[in-house]
């Protein structure tokens, strides 16, 4: 046997499911409200008549005639001066009076 099959055997007898399992799961469980809310009356379902989609006839045409304007963007570079703070940080000293 293989180690991948010992792994498989390993996790079918400890109790770990797969993904697969996990998500059929899920479907049921969702099924199975949907089912319970049908039941309770908290909607109704009516479908009369044939089942069927729509028919629908398309003619040809002509695409509207569309005229656009657009802004002109003129776009450079200048030099500035720009006063930036100075920062100076002093670090606390040790005097002791810190608690801890």
């Amino acid at each position: 046997m293989s180690s991948i099959e010992e792994d498989r055997n390993t996790d079918r007898k400890s109790g770990n499911r797969s993904g697969g399992s996990t998500v059929a799961f899920l479907v049921l469980i969702a099924v199975a409200a949907i089912g319970v809310a049908w039941m309770l009356g908290l909607f109704n379902i009516d479908a009369s008549g044939k089942l069927e989609a729509p028919r629908v006839k398309v003619q040809g045409g002509e695409m509207p005639k569309v005229q656009i304007e657009t802004a002109d963007v003129d776009v450079g570079t200048k030099t500035a001066t720009i006063e930036v703070p100075s920062v100076e940080v002093t670090p606390a000293g040790d005097d002791g009076s810190a608690k801890r």
